[in-house]
């Protein structure tokens, strides 16, 4: 399965708040910060320096930790100019930025925007532009977005980069994430359904307190009845117990600690039957549970990096689209899934070798899933490849794994402007 190096995603740019801006307001959020925008080698044109007018917004501002979180850059002003000699046609500036994260939550966000635009004339300022990306929460607490330095790329004639950097820019948007709930993970099971009257059944539960006192009981509907022995759990929270069943009006288990069950800090009910004796048959009852398939799918076929400095080279940051494993095969075996990428080409032959290509992989286990998801290790990918992610050898193996990783190309200085392509291979094995 292939992944070509292309755009990523796309959004429709625009300048901030209509109706606020003809009110004289600056829309809630807006900023304005020094900008250094560096021109295109080719160009022959002093560097413009002034104020950039920005605005990031977030599709929710109150997240939890887990969440993936919408962001959208919109630059309404910059000091940036027109890099051609002549006008430049519609539809023909894509930009690309950074925005920075800060408080509960560090790093970068990569946002792309779309290539759409109006006419611009010699001379005159390159227009307002909309970027997004996403990122996912990490942290609890307040997060903030700051607006980073921006590259405005233009494609007529010939593929020209305007490089904006952002000194000392304020915050421009926080929100607040909250922590996941904490789960009762209290679970109780018994030795057998049912059982004639004063007849003991064996309970076992886990996920209690460590040497907690546990209640475990009888049950009728939501009242307890007169069925009860104590329990003590054990230093992994594990309890044992045999409760003997006398009344017959009994019909389900709870174990709990404190003074009476509730949700949060008890466990079951576990359904059980008093029987009277009486004559029984037994039937053989088989079903047969096919296996699956060990198989891949992914979210995109196109990845778009950061831009760079032509002069300053750097790291062009990005993330693979998100791989999903689904391993139904029912055994023990495990799996390992590789990436291997080819040399980056860009204009007149220019070649970046693959191994300035590095990653830091990302494996998580969806509900359910009885095997065990190992990112890869964080390093350089290259034409030999390396490991993405994997899964041993387990009794059973199977499960649904989402893998992502966060990408970053080191680019020379003075690597000729223009855009590099390469093919990222990954392989199921």
């Amino acid at each position: 399965m292939a992944v070509g190096v292309a755009a990523l995603a796309a959004t429709t740019g625009g300048a901030l708040s209509p109706s606020a801006a003809a009110e004289g307001e600056a829309p809630s959020g807006q900023v304005e910060f020094p900008t250094h925008c560096a021109a295109p080698p080719q160009a022959g044109l002093p560097p413009a320096d002034g104020p950039t007018t920005a605005r990031i917004t977030v599709d929710d501002p109150a997240p939890k930790v887990g969440d993936t979180v919408t962001v959208t850059y919109q630059v309404a002003r910059t000091p940036a100019v027109n890099p051609m000699g002549a006008g430049l046609p519609a539809d023909v500036l894509t930009p690309t930025g950074r925005i920075v994260l800060g408080g509960a939550q560090s790093g970068e966000v990569t946002v792309v925007g779309a290539k759409r635009n109006d006419p611009v004339e010699a001379g005159a300022a390159l227009p307002a532009v909309t970027m997004t990306g996403t990122f996912t929460v990490t942290g609890a607490g307040g997060i903030t977005l700051t607006p980073g330095g921006y590259t405005l790329h233009t494609s007529h004639m010939v593929d020209l980069d305007t490089t904006c950097a952002a000194v000392g820019a304020p915050v421009s948007e926080r929100l607040t994430a909250s922590p996941l709930p904490r789960a009762n993970l209290r679970s109780l099971a018994l030795g057998t359904a049912y059982g004639r009257p004063g007849a003991e059944v064996e309970v076992t539960g886990a996920g209690f307190a460590p040497g907690a006192a546990v209640t475990v009981a009888g049950r009728a509907g939501a009242a307890e009845t007169a069925d009860r022995v104590a329990a003590t759990a054990d230093e992994r929270g594990g309890i044992l117990a045999r409760l003997p069943v006398t009344d017959r009006a009994t019909t389900a288990v709870v174990a709990y600690e404190g003074a009476a069950w509730s949700a949060r800090r008890g466990s079951g009910p576990a359904a059980y039957t008093v029987v009277a004796a009486a004559p029984t048959a037994t039937q053989r009852v088989s079903a047969v549970v096919e296996p699956g398939a060990l198989s891949m799918t992914q979210a995109g076929e196109s990845i778009t990096l950061g831009g760079v400095s032509y002069g300053q080279g750097g790291a062009a940051p990005g993330r693979i689209g998100t791989v999903t494993v689904t391993d139904a095969r029912g055994g023990s075996a495990g799996w390992t899934l590789t990436g291997k990428i080819t040399e980056f080409t860009g204009p007149g032959g220019v070649r970046i070798p693959g191994a300035s290509l590095s990653w830091t992989p990302r494996c998580t286990v969806a509900p359910g899933g009885t095997g065990r998801c190992v990112a890869g290790g964080a390093g350089a990918v290259g034409p030999e490849g390396a490991v993405l992610a994997s899964a041993p050898d387990a009794a059973p193996a199977g499960g649904t794994f989402t893998i992502d990783a966060t990408v970053t190309l080191r680019v020379p200085p003075y690597t000729p402007p223009g855009a590099y392509r390469a093919v990222l291979t990954l392989t199921l094995s």
